[in-house]
């Protein structure tokens, strides 16, 4: 695989609105050809016989399992509140009516 050139990735910085000053430019060269090295070795190790998995080690479901329960009330809900109307919480007035 060839080397990725100061050039690309200036180009690359361009398109996602990076300003990059020199040496940047050349430090990131070198940064971003061993990440495409790396890409290209996990490529050549994968093979056709291995299944594709989602994790590394297997997963078991950790939740629990859905149970209805009766809720509450509107009697018990509004058990706690400060102020209540009409079955609903009653709150203070933050905005002036409109005219």
């Amino acid at each position: 695989m060839a080397a990725i050139s100061r050039e690309e990735v200036a180009h690359l910085a361009r398109l996602s609105r990076l300003a990059v000053t020199d040496e940047e430019l050349d430090r990131f060269a070198g940064q971003l050809d061993v990440i495409l090295q790396s890409v290209a070795r996990v490529g050549e190790v994968a093979a056709d016989d291995i299944p594709p998995t989602s994790h590394s080690v297997p997963l078991t479901n950790v939740l629990r399992e859905d149970v209805v329960v009766p809720g509450l009330g509107p009697d018990e809900a509004l058990s706690g509140a400060p102020d209540a109307a009409e079955q609903r919480f009653r709150v203070p007035r933050i905005l002036e009516e409109e005219a």
